[in-house]
């Protein structure tokens, strides 16, 4: 919960605006109720539209007016953009409340469970109301302190019931007045179960507290915002898919393990060990607390100072929503008139005929072209091509001369030794070109472009509506001989086709014609096929010409691929690239800065001055979160184009786009292949290795104060010179005078790769088919052995099997061991033979717990289990037999936690995942943990009917699970 200064003002947040009265002194304005941050007199002379955005006042710039009451709305006569006067602001109160429930199942049911704890923190005070009708014992005062920076001392309210525990919290809610209200899932949870059991003792929440469910399913309030923590870690923290629960999140972000039990221990603990269960229930206040305060608020708040909406919307809004809000913002400050949402063409027909299934374009090219182990200490092979560095010595000066003019801005004329730097670089290209083969420790880069994709936007004027044709460009003013403004640019585009021809689709529609389908309501009358509406037309068509060429063409479609050429207008209206290129310098700008208050910081720091240590780490929080709202924000301009029912919605930009990129990235391939070894390409850059005495860093030295020493990179200005060549757009235009519509046309690049390295050792597994190679799955470590970037691995995933992971772990370790290949190879397979001992023998020597923890599976399932229909999976496999043994009851709410194993039976073909020859790996074969723990004559039941095995005596888990079936799957064999 929290108090201050964020909510119930503009969209912006509050604390935007300084308000400068008459007299010349500026103060904050005081709300009704004394609040500060109100600004209640902005409120009563301006309507909040006006201020937000006809004004365009934003949280990130402080501007003082004055005569607001006095001048007309569109005036800013009086208004002062103040920079000196940004501080970062913190909300004068905030929390977070969470519930522990009483439960015999992992799943709570607010019908019949009660609450045992609310625990909650204000502006780090944590606050503990416990139901002493459960909890068998008073809890005092305690803290609950997980690292020196996450204090977290609490205040224990021992009420005698559940009622008196939740008129606690609810008067305790109307005392203290917080303006925002932090949960983790509280839109799904915590506000639910809360009401729900408020109401079984008469009291409406609503009415109490002023919360309640909205048409979205969301829990919001007049008076103050809910700010759910949960919708920020899915959409802007980056973490795995399956890590993001609170516990996966805090570990991430906040590094502590939080604490964890068992859900089915609580009900035990509350009676046997009451303080225990108390930690637990304040250590998801604490770590939900300072999640929000650390990462989540800054962001979001951020956000608030691009995006023209609340907070609590901003949070729960998809990417594409925020780019589309931004996009109008900015079109009516440009005086564009908006375009209808994108409307779907249904069962739309090719040029020869053929139904058109599916159309998209070909996105970015991602390859891995190698495999293997890459540290910087142990030489590798380098075969080279001594044309390559005949090539790039005859560049050099035009190498650096573009370094240091495009990219540093530093004119030459200030360089004071760039001959000698010439010398140095190609002495080290004359050395390798005499040498080609060698054996030498390599240097392991990451070469990527910078922003590469709102880059390639503003270089070539990429906009939706720029997109034009021939028709377009005969009707225009400016198609005159000698016109520039066409640029032609290629992509490709990929098309699912139906077989079927166009006579053959017209006389499947002329049979629906005649055909009747089932009433709109029970018992109504059949429907026409005219009456019915559009998509359910379409519908109807497409699954009947796909049953008529899966008999008639033995196929239902097939993949067509075509290189497109479209041409884009460089002399449209530019409003769309202007805003990426607002928010791209914005975003540059607050990096900038970011940096500056680091600097600042190390400096309060080494002097000791606590005061101004803190604001500068305040500062420097600030400006990281808008630089990284910047950066979500610009890396949605491209995917939003291609969003269905955008309102500026383009197929060819989006595809130029992708295939722009891709060919920038072949191309710095082609040159690395030849001076060292390509490891991967990703979308927006290229994995490397290059030989040890390849030309590297260099220092520029200058007769400049600020810029006396600047260091180049030669990988990355290699390529950049390569990119201003091949990419650089000499058609660019831009509008001088409005008044007689004269343009001036220029050159324009802004695409640069940027060099991340050297690293370590980059490991890269290898597949088990040959020939092919595992995308997207290699790890990498920084200098200090700390590793750098981890992808496509299950040790990031929550709810993989513990042993793939514990595995991984330790082999990771293992890499860095050793001084030579053989070594390394040696200290891994030593950790591998140790888990293979545990895989033959069973795990013979293992408790049974510890063995659960390791072969146990776990999935949760976001829906309820009746949501799911006729869908088969291991989660809904699982949630059927649970229900079988517990009761409907147990699984019928959504969120359930599903935990199983995958067993050898029934008999079943070979696993498609990879399992052992005659397991079964798919719905039939998970059998639920919660099993293993029923009495054993229940245990023999299920276990007999789910195995099909009638005659099973032995019910231990080895048998039930084969550990040498493991030994197989993909996820253990890649390393």
């Amino acid at each position: 919960m929290t108090r201050g200064s964020a909510p119930l003002t503009p969209p912006w947040g509050a604390g935007s605006v300084t308000m400068e009265e008459e007299d010349g002194r500026y103060k904050e304005d005081v709300g009704p109720a004394g609040q500060r941050g109100g600004h209640e007199g902005v409120r009563r002379a301006l309507p909040r539209s006006v201020v937000s955005i006809y004004l365009k006042i934003h949280l990130s710039h402080v501007v003082t007016t004055s005569g607001y009451r006095k001048a007309p709305p569109n005036s800013r006569s009086g208004d002062r953009r103040r920079d000196d006067l940004v501080r970062a602001t913190r909300p004068g109160r905030s929390g977070l409340r969470h519930r522990d429930h009483q439960a015999a199942s992992e799943v709570p049911d607010a019908e019949t469970d009660q609450i045992m704890m609310i625990s909650y923190m204000i502006d780090g005070q944590g606050f503990l109301i416990t139901n002493r009708e459960i909890v068998s014992e008073d809890i005092e005062d305690f803290e609950f302190t997980p690292k020196p920076e996450y204090e977290g001392p609490f205040t224990v309210f021992n009420e005698a019931d559940e009622a008196a525990l939740i008129q606690r919290f609810f008067d305790h809610v109307l005392e203290t007045k917080p303006n925002i209200f932090v949960t983790y899932n509280g839109d799904f949870f915590d506000w639910p179960f809360v009401e729900t059991r408020a109401l079984q003792h008469g009291l409406t929440m609503y009415k109490e507290i002023g919360f309640q469910k909205d048409n979205q399913g969301e829990y919001k309030s007049s008076q103050a915002i809910h700010m759910d923590s949960f919708r920020w870690v899915k959409r802007d923290s980056y973490l795995p898919v399956g890590s993001h629960n609170l516990k996966a999140a805090a570990k991430a972000k906040l590094s502590y393990d939080p604490v964890e039990l068992d859900p089915e221990e609580m009900c035990r603990m509350a009676t046997e060990e009451p303080q225990t269960l108390a930690t637990y229930s304040v250590s998801d206040a604490v770590a939900t607390y300072y999640l929000y305060m650390k990462y989540v608020h800054p962001f979001i708040f951020a956000l608030c100072t691009i995006i023209p909406m609340e907070p609590d919307e901003v949070l729960r809004k998809g990417s594409g929503t925020l780019c589309e809000a931004l996009l109008m913002v900015q079109a009516f400050h440009a005086n564009i008139v908006f375009p209808n949402k994108q409307e779907q063409v249904f069962n739309k027909l090719t040029a020869d005929g053929h139904v058109l299934d599916s159309e998209t374009y070909v996105g970015g090219h991602v390859e891995a072209l190698e495999s293997g182990v890459f540290r910087s200490d142990i030489p590798c092979r380098f075969k080279m091509n001594p044309a390559a560095f005949d090539f790039l010595y005859q560049r050099v000066e035009m190498t650096l001369r573009h370094a240091i003019e495009e990219e540093e801005k530093i004119p030459m004329d200030q360089v004071t030794n760039f001959e000698e730097l010439c010398e140095e670089i190609k002495a080290k290209l004359v050395s390798l070109k005499e040498v080609p083969n060698r054996i030498e420790c390599p240097l392991i880069y990451h070469l990527d472009v910078a922003a590469m994709y709102p880059n390639i936007i503003l270089t070539n004027r990429l906009q939706p509506y720029a997109m034009v044709d021939e028709a377009i460009c005969a009707a225009c003013d400016f198609n005159k001989p000698g016109a520039n403004c066409q640029k032609k640019m290629s992509w490709q585009w990929r098309g699912e086709i139906m077989p079927a021809s166009r006579s053959e689709f017209h006389r499947i529609q002329q049979q629906l014609e005649s055909e009747k389908f089932p009433p709109f309501f029970p018992n109504g009358p059949p429907r026409a096929f005219h009456s019915l509406n559009r998509e359910d037309q379409a519908k109807h068509e497409k699954k009947r010409l796909a049953d008529y060429c899966k008999k008639a063409y033995k196929k239902v479609h097939h993949t067509r691929l075509e290189e497109k050429v479209t041409t884009i207008c460089q002399r449209e209206n530019s409003f769309y690239v202007d805003t990426v290129r607002a928010f791209r310098d914005r975003r540059y700008e607050f990096k900038g800065l970011h940096k500056v208050w680091k600097k600042k910081l190390s400096s309060a720091l080494d002097s000791g001055d606590a005061a101004e240590a803190k604001r500068c780490k305040n500062m420097e929080i600030l400006y990281d979160s808008l630089q990284l709202a910047h950066k979500c924000i610009l890396n949605s301009f491209y995917g939003y184009v291609m969003r269905k029912g955008a309102r500026w919605y383009s197929m060819e930009m989006a595809g130029i786009v992708c295939f722009t990129g891709a060919n920038i990235i072949t191309q710095a391939r082609e040159l690395i292949e030849q001076i060292g070894r390509p490891l991967e390409l990703d979308t927006d850059g290229i994995w490397c290795v290059l030989p040890n005495t390849f030309p590297e860093n260099f220092v520029v030295k200058t007769s400049m104060e600020k810029k006396a020493k600047v260091t180049i990179s030669y990988p990355g200005a290699m390529l950049n010179i390569l990119v201003k060549e091949g990419f650089t757009n000499d058609q660019y235009q831009e509008l001088v005078d409005p008044a007689t519509l004269t343009y001036a046309t220029r050159a324009e690049n802004s695409i640069f790769f940027e060099v991340d390295g050297p690293y370590l050792a980059m490991i890269l597994p290898a597949s088990k088919e040959e020939g092919k190679k595992l995308k997207k799955r290699y790890a990498v470590f920084n200098e200090d052995g700390s590793l750098a970037e981890l992808k496509g691995f299950e040790v990031k995933r929550r709810g993989e099997l513990q042993l793939i992971k514990i595995f991984q772990s330790s082999v990771f370790e293992s890499f860095l061991k050793g001084t030579t290949l053989d070594e390394v190879y040696a200290s891994v397979a030593k950790v591998a033979d140790y888990w293979l001992d545990v895989l033959y023998s069973k795990a013979a020597n293992m408790p049974d717990a510890e063995l659960f923890e390791l072969i146990s599976e776990n999935r949760s399932m976001s829906r309820r289990l009746e949501d799911y229909g006729e869908q088969k999976s291991t989660s809904i496999s699982t949630a059927k037999r649970l229900a079988e043994f517990l009761g409907d009851q147990m699984v019928k709410d959504a969120g359930l936690s599903c935990r199983y194993v995958i067993s050898r039976k029934p008999e079943g073909p070979p696993s498609p995942r990879g399992g052992a020859p005659g397991s079964r790996v798919g719905p039939r074969g998970a059998i639920p943990m919660a099993i293993f723990q029923a009495e054993p004559s229940v245990k023999k039941h299920f276990l007999r009917k789910w195995l099909k095995t009638p005659a099973l005596h032995d019910m231990d888990i080895r048998t039930v699970r084969p550990t040498h079936a493991l030994m197989t799957r993909p996820d253990l064999n890649t390393l």
